[in-house]
């Protein structure tokens, strides 16, 4: 990969996990944030992915480098969803008199 589109991909990486990071401080304190995923997924999907995808097109990036940034960005849905539950999860705890 060149390095100009080697920065490139680090500044994506970057993005996202800013993304990550502002949804999961947004969720609501009392649960109820499951839908802030489908938010994030639906944020990579239409802005990412296609950027991707057009990087790739150009032969800027190999098919596994599109694929491996891709997967990155999918497991950081996937963590942000399981951050929003073990959240929910504890509020629960607590509610019920539980300790944190």
């Amino acid at each position: 990969m060149e390095e100009n589109v080697q920065r490139e991909v680090e500044t994506l990486k970057g993005m996202v996990l800013r993304w990550k990071r502002d949804y999961l401080e947004s969720a609501p304190s009392d649960g109820g944030g499951e839908f802030l995923a489908q938010d994030f997924l639906e944020e990579i999907d239409s802005y990412v992915y296609p950027y991707v995808r057009r990087i790739y097109e150009c032969n800027h990036l190999s098919g596994s480098e599109a694929k491996e940034f891709l997967d990155f960005c999918y497991d950081q849905v996937e963590e942000l969803r399981n951050s929003l539950r073990e959240a929910e999860g504890k509020e629960l705890h607590m509610e019920e008199g539980g300790h944190a």
